[in-house]
């Protein structure tokens, strides 16, 4: 007996991680050779081209979202994880710390200065800046600094009493000058042909100049200076380009039977707002036998309006009223991503770049497989 190719509602269904009230089901994936008798579903790079598109749902400099449809959650994966680990940007790596005598140890004080994310001109932090690598000579360490891979920073602050303040005043920021020493405070130290790169607004600058370093009193100093260099999130968080990148699965909402009136308000109330919304029956819908809407002609019926707001927490399945009228899942090959800079990079340009990585990652895979084979 011939094998009957699947329909498009049956392929769809593949494609469905059901939701159920304690249980997930469909997790694996069974769209590969040999899984359905008399089909093939072996990989088809036109077919991929067809079935792969990206939508961009917000693309701000410091925050994207976006979709990536069609797509195995492997690569998904590898994207997610090359953007958080193996994009380079520039960090705070050496602090040479000449006078801290604030309530703040050295150590802590070094560390908190590494997290802060810094700014610059982006042909210099991704063109003109390279790798600093330490000599296998620990003596020839300073020698190994040059102006293509080592930004200088400088921080000198020093509290005292502010003999304008007001007789009377309590408040520290007024009381004295420097109280608060904050990210604004670091200075930018240009060698050789930074100046090139990295002047006026493209000036090596932190992306938040608010950020609280340290609290100081009259008497108290913070005297260091500080060397940058390129590294990767692999290394250390500090490197990271991304303040967060994650992604979920596109959730999918099924009404099977109509849903009225006040349970229709409460079933709207069971998600985020948005996901649900609320539509008068229509005198076609009523009239139409079966529909399951007849003599409900002018009441509120549930439809589902934007299931990418909603977060599969699952609360309209734990009402009785709503047994076997909905079905939730999500779509297993529809994976929206939120990726949030740290300033160094633009999101968007995050996202491309961990692109660009994968396929050189590919591209030397697939050079030492020749040379195996050879």
């Amino acid at each position: 007996m011939p094998h009957k190719p699947p329909t498009a509602e049956e392929l769809e269904r593949r494609k469905i991680v059901g939701i159920n009230e304690e249980t997930i089901t469909d997790v694996s994936s069974t769209d590969y050779p040999g899984h359905y008798p008399g089909e093939d579903h072996s990989w088809d790079i036109e077919a991929f081209r067809r079935g792969f598109r990206i939508e961009f749902h917000k693309n701000d400099p410091f925050e994207a979202s976006f979709s990536l449809i069609g797509i195995d959650a492997s690569i998904a994966n590898a994207f997610r994880r090359i953007m958080i680990a193996d994009i380079p940007t520039l960090a705070i790596e050496t602090v040479f710390i000449n006078n801290n005598t604030s309530v703040i140890q050295d150590e802590v004080l070094s560390h908190r200065l590494g997290l802060i994310p810094f700014k610059g001109g982006h042909k210099g932090l991704h063109k003109f800046l390279k790798w600093w690598r330490r000599p296998s000579d620990e003596s020839q360490v300073n020698n190994s600094y040059y102006d293509y891979n080592t930004v200088s920073l400088r921080l000198e602050v020093k509290c005292e009493h502010n003999e304008k303040a007001a007789p009377g005043e309590t408040d520290p920021t007024k009381l004295y000058k420097h109280a608060h020493v904050y990210a604004r405070d670091i200075e930018f130290c240009p060698v050789g042909r930074q100046s090139k790169y990295f002047s006026g607004d493209d000036a090596i600058a932190p992306v938040n100049p608010d950020i609280l370093i340290a609290k100081l009193r009259p008497g108290q100093e913070i005297s260091l200076s500080m060397h940058m260099h390129k590294g990767v999130g692999s290394d250390h968080a500090k490197f990271s380009p991304v303040a967060t990148a994650s992604y979920r699965l596109m959730p999918v909402i099924k009404i099977e039977r109509p849903i009225l009136g006040a349970d229709a308000e409460k079933f709207a109330r069971c998600f985020p707002r948005g996901v649900i919304a609320l539509e008068k029956v229509t005198k076609k819908e009523a009239a139409q036998k079966g529909s399951g809407y007849e003599g409900h002609e002018g009441e509120f019926k549930a439809v589902v309006a934007d299931p990418m707001r909603d977060t599969v927490s699952r609360e309209c399945l734990r009402h009785e009223e709503f047994r076997g009228k909905v079905k939730l899942g999500r779509r297993r090959d529809h994976f929206i991503y939120l990726v949030e800079s740290t300033g160094q990079w633009e999101s968007d340009a995050i996202f491309l770049e961990a692109v660009a990585h994968l396929k050189k990652r590919a591209q030397d895979l697939e050079k030492q497989v020749i040379n195996m084979v050879r």
